[in-house]
């Protein structure tokens, strides 16, 4: 990967255009490549680089995964030990890191928002492709405002109806997505997922309707696993791959569990998910006889 150079004047602009676009989410992962990629080239080790900024080598690992925001006074030390000695480029990296520090929409929601998720939560929102597999659940970009509260109240058995709602309105807010062309979501889903009734038998019709009403977006493809197809490629559960516009980004791949989540971006563990995902899309129900075995899953329910 280059380092990104702004013509003069032009830097501003076209990092208020990234945000727009991207968010700082993506923001802080760019200017994290960034400075991975100068780390590399001056033959500098982790545990150097975090010693230079009074930290250690897994805040140095945080930084270059934009998993966390970034001090200015922590980004022009690392650019001082790479050798960077070019104000401008200097300049545009400290313009980055600030605008990377910038809080997404989802900050309101930092109550009921873990740490591990709200990392999910930004990436969602830049990315151009999110291709998934899900088990148990309607992905949440799919769930109606009753279904959602059914599957939040299931692993949040003890918390006050006002907690509950706050974790259900978050979830609402993030289907927003899918009033943009952007990304394109293409999700295959398990038949069981469909056939447990959470909340009752009403909310499951009501979910599965509106599954139809999602499949039929532009930018969503949808596909059923049936019972059928007996064992399948995902035998380790559900996940979801992310791609992002920007070139310099690799894809990252999100496994959710109980009380955290795994963020993979190292090229053969992608390599591999995407190659699972490729079987599941090829082993699953193409769209139109999705949208039969759906119609047929309604009736019975």
């Amino acid at each position: 990967m280059s380092v990104v150079q702004q013509p003069d004047g032009e830097p501003a602009a076209e990092l208020s255009r990234l945000e727009a676009v991207s968010g700082p989410t993506v923001l802080r992962m760019l200017l994290g490549s960034q400075l991975r990629e100068l780390r590399e080239a001056a033959g500098i080790s982790p545990d150097q680089a975090g010693y230079e900024i009074r930290g250690s080598r897994s805040k140095i690992s945080r930084l270059e995964h934009g998993r966390v925001g970034f001090k200015e006074r922590d980004v022009d030390d690392l650019l001082t030990l790479y050798g960077v000695t070019d104000e401008a480029r200097r300049a545009h990296m400290r313009a980055l890191a600030q605008q990377a520090n910038n809080q997404g929409w989802w900050a309101k929601y930092d109550d009921v928002l873990p740490d591990w998720f709200e990392t999910y939560v930004g990436l969602e929102q830049a990315t151009s492709l999110i291709r998934s597999y899900e088990l148990q659940f309607v992905p949440g970009l799919f769930q109606t405002e009753d279904y959602a509260r059914a599957v939040t109240t299931l692993g949040h058995r003890a918390a006050p109806a006002e907690e509950i709602q706050r974790r259900v309105s978050l979830r609402l807010k993030r289907q927003q997505l899918l009033d943009r062309p952007e990304p394109r979501v293409w999700s295959v889903i398990d038949e069981s997922a469909l056939r447990r009734a959470l909340g009752g038998r009403d909310v499951m019709r009501a979910q599965l309707r509106h599954l139809l009403e999602i499949a039929a977006l532009p930018q969503v493809t949808l596909q059923l696993m049936p019972f059928e197809r007996g064992g399948h490629s995902a035998a380790g559960g559900s996940f979801a791959i992310l791609r992002f516009a920007e070139a310099d980004l690799p894809d990252i791949v999100y496994i959710e569990q109980l009380t955290g989540a795994l963020y993979l971006d190292r090229r053969e563990e992608i390599d591999h998910y995407r190659e699972v995902m490729n079987s599941l899309s090829a082993e699953a129900e193409t769209p139109a006889d999705s949208e039969r075995l759906l119609k047929r899953i309604i009736r019975a329910t």
